[in-house]
């Protein structure tokens, strides 16, 4: 049995929405688990219903062995660190780190030490004096997660705690997050809307879609297999250019009449996935495209435009700058073949 597990677990309003279905997971000891997914996902109803603010319609959940179905939250020995920080306005950090010990009946000196260590490691020790509305965005966040440190739960639970930050703050809390969990060894869950962070932070990620596991894997399996044609379009960005085909005879025909070599051996149509960094310009390439936008991004430039003899839009991410005279010209692509994503065209998982 594993550190915790979901089996079957299901969650439906009142009004008869169904948020969460069937939900089976297991999450090893001191791992670092990701939900990742759209808004409305299901991905923080799952959370919630670990932590136990919402109630399981059916299923169960169990930590260390122990089923937690009925176990009030307060009981689960698990820390919850959210979005909106949750800070008491009028305690200062000492106090808004001290006070769910204090309610727990641990005495001063025990209380002291533990806030002193939680500070000095997020350093945060010259702030504890102060009033939250006296912090910047980071400053909060890192409160809240000392917070949740102090109390020394079993489990760590992250609802998208880094949403309201700006994007250079948002960057060195996800490193400062990764960095604390592999000091503390916590197992943790991270439920985010944001693919970066789901990639960067993950050890297993959980992609989900209308309250369903679309993928379970790391990072690298995530990115480089996606089982399903969801799970390849959410992941990765640009998103993965989706093309339709025909699969004969180890080769892919594509719609605007382009061929590509595969090592599949399905016959028939098929949904043809092709990540945009992947392909090189090259006279020679198979796949001609009319460009219709450049993107100067830095170290890659973003080329947008439709197939030749079909209306299909493509996205090309190729290294180094692009003169954007490009844009009314055709060009051509080779893609390597070794890197294609196949997916049946009626259940929408992959093939190859």
């Amino acid at each position: 049995m594993s550190f915790l597990d979901l089996k079957n677990v299901t969650k439906i309003y009142p009004n008869g929405t169904k948020a969460v279905h069937e939900t089976s997971l297991s999450v090893e000891e001191g791992e670092f688990m990701v939900f990742v997914g759209p808004s409305g996902c299901g991905k923080s109803t799952l959370l919630r219903m670990v932590a136990g603010l919402e109630d399981i319609t059916e299923g169960e959940i169990t930590l260390e062995g122990n089923l937690m179905n009925e176990v009030d939250p307060s009981e689960r020995d698990i820390a919850m660190v959210f979005q909106n920080y949750a800070l008491y306005p009028h305690m200062n950090v000492y106090n808004n780190l001290a006070y769910g010990l204090k309610n727990r009946g641990i005495d001063k000196q025990a209380i002291e030490q533990k806030v002193n260590d939680a500070a000095k490691l997020l350093q945060i020790s010259d702030y504890l004096q102060r009033k939250p509305s006296m912090l910047s965005g980071g400053q909060r966040q890192r409160v809240a997660m000392g917070r949740a440190i102090v109390r020394d739960p079993v489990a760590f639970l992250f609802d998208e705690p880094l949403s309201n930050l700006d994007a250079k703050l948002r960057v060195q809390m996800r490193l400062e997050i990764k960095k604390l969990q592999t000091q503390l060894k916590t197992t943790s869950l991270y439920v985010t809307h944001d693919q970066v962070e789901a990639m960067t932070l993950a050890d297993r990620m959980v992609v989900m879609n209308e309250g369903n596991v679309e993928h379970v894997g790391t990072p690298l399996e995530v990115y480089t297999k996606p089982k399903t044609l969801f799970t390849a379009q959410f992941i990765g960005s640009p998103a993965m250019n989706i093309l339709k085909g025909e699969c004969q005879s180890s080769q892919i025909n594509l719609s605007s009449g382009a061929k590509l070599k595969t090592n599949s051996k399905h016959n028939g149509k098929v949904n043809v996935g092709l990540r945009p960094e992947d392909f090189t310009i090259n006279e020679k390439g198979p796949i001609k495209l009319n460009v219709e936008l450049v993107e100067l991004i830095g170290a890659n430039t973003l080329i947008h435009g439709r197939l030749e003899n079909s209306n299909e839009i493509l996205v090309a991410s190729i290294a180094g700058v692009i003169s954007e005279s490009e844009i009314g010209n055709q060009i051509n692509l080779s893609f390597d073949e070794n890197k294609l994503h196949l997916f049946d065209v009626n259940s929408n998982q992959r093939i190859n």
